[in-house]
């Protein structure tokens, strides 16, 4: 007894490889124009490139009911183009570059999160707007030419406070408080308090020494 092997059947598809111009978009659903008929499909997960109305794209599938949309030939309105993907969208590389002739922009919706084991910036000229601004770090060292700071209230609480300048000048409108534990000025030619009325009081002992004592 003999076996015969029958032949395999294979569905018999009609496929579609067309050139036309996108005319409207539903959602997910682009209606593109091809030689008068109007296709239904969908955009293929390889075009990065957002279609827009009266773009030419090119559409393919082996059927009528599985056409997609797969590229964007020639753009309606080149002077702005939008790369879009549904969900997250992940780069990865050895090493990305991105440039921009112009401006360039990054915006985040909700939050904006850089992190590298080193972060270098480099500009003429920059502006910086916080609302509200938290730094926690080990150490900061800042260099500049020089340095001007307004405000409505500066508070400053360290352990230890150094200050070192050639000139100093401040100017108090007001009331200027000091309080601390013990206060050693130390002038190397001459100190100079004066006021136009001045009141040097102690609760056990003032001392006044010198060579030479004037008053009056």
């Amino acid at each position: 007894m003999s076996s015969v092997a029958q032949p395999k059947t294979y569905p018999v598809y009609d496929p579609v490889h067309l050139i036309g111009v996108v005319k409207k978009q539903d959602e997910q659903e682009f209606v593109v124009e091809c030689d008068g008929h109007e296709w239904v499909c969908r955009r293929a997960a390889s075009c990065l490139l957002q279609p827009q109305v009266d773009d030419t794209v090119l559409i393919s599938g082996p059927e009528r009911a599985r056409v997609y949309l797969i590229a964007v030939i020639e753009q309606a309105h080149q002077n702005e183009s939008t790369v879009s993907v549904p969900g997250k969208l992940n780069i990865s590389a050895d090493s990305v570059n991105i440039h921009s002739a112009a401006a360039m922009q990054l915006r985040g919706g909700t939050a904006l999160d850089i992190n590298t084991v080193q972060l270098k910036l480099s500009a003429e000229k920059g502006q910086c707007v916080v609302n509200e601004m938290q730094y926690v770090g080990r150490e900061l060292k800042t260099t500049v030419g020089m340095m001007r700071i307004i405000g409505k209230v500066y508070e400053s609480i360290m352990d230890r406070l150094s200050f070192m300048s050639r000139t100093s000048f401040k100017l108090t409108e007001e009331v200027e408080h000091l309080r601390a534990g013990t206060i050693d000025y130390q002038a190397e030619q001459s100190a100079r308090l004066h006021s136009k009325y001045t009141m040097v009081t102690a609760k056990d002992l003032v001392k006044v020494d010198g060579k030479q004592i004037h008053m009056g």
